[in-house]
């Protein structure tokens, strides 16, 4: 008698459910320096395919690729797909936008978001 499940059919469990990109773009975001310092995970990238933007406090980090392939192959099973899009967004608020700083060495993107300085608005009011 055979088992229910042979060996390898978990293998194509997952052949019609949607892929989760937000697993390739994992990150670690710390404060230093009275910035943001946002470190991501970005194995395989390049930098032409990366974008950063900022608008109305929202840093969106985005990453397109597209692989240039022969089809000559029959595939049983894909998950390395030819064209990979994904991106995530980050809440960061009222910064200095003309000092935010991006590097990008050895799959790890590292983007560098300055705090806007706050003024002291605390002020004792005299009562008369």
């Amino acid at each position: 008698m055979l088992p229910s499940r042979m060996f390898l059919d978990d293998f194509f469990d997952d052949l019609d459910k949607p892929k989760k990109f937000d697993k390739m773009m994992k990150c670690d975001i710390y404060e230093k320096d009275n910035s943001y310092v946002i470190e991501m995970d970005m194995p395989g990238a390049k930098k032409e395919d990366l974008t950063i933007n900022l608008e109305k406090g929202y840093l969106t980090i985005s990453f397109a690729s597209k692989k240039e392939e022969k089809e000559d192959k029959k595939y049983i099973h894909r998950e390395r797909q030819s064209y990979t899009s994904c991106s995530r967004q980050f809440y960061v608020g009222d910064v200095e936008e003309e000092q935010i700083n991006a590097s990008f060495k050895d799959g790890i993107l590292t983007i560098v978001v300055p705090h806007k300085l706050e003024k002291e608005t605390k002020r004792i009011i005299n009562i008369n």
